[in-house]
């Protein structure tokens, strides 16, 4: 393979240890998307955001088109992933499978 094409990626060992999300808000404008990840509670009005990322409009298509990817070879080796059709977050509001 040729080093010119290789990228090196730091992985810092407070990121690495990731950060729990159980909800994604997603807004956009002409130039960029917005993801929100925040961790709800049960029974806890309030949630928090996590981390949020901007990126361009582009780079959340490559996003999305790998993630699906990944659901897909996911579900071949686990099995289909099943959503309820509501989910109750414990704070009187329900979600209909939007992120």
């Amino acid at each position: 393979m040729n080093n010119e094409n290789q990228i090196q990626i730091e992985l810092k060992e407070d990121i690495a240890e990731g950060t729990y999300a159980n909800l994604a808000i997603i807004a956009h404008s002409t130039s960029e998307f917005v993801f929100d990840f925040v961790r709800m509670m049960p029974g806890v009005a309030k949630a928090k955001v996590k981390s949020r990322i901007v990126m361009t409009p582009e780079h959340a298509k490559r996003l999305a088109i790998a993630l699906q990817d990944n659901l897909r070879r996911f579900e071949q080796q686990f099995g289909e992933i099943c959503l309820p059709e509501r989910q109750d977050f414990g704070t009187g509001s329900s979600f209909k499978g939007e992120a």
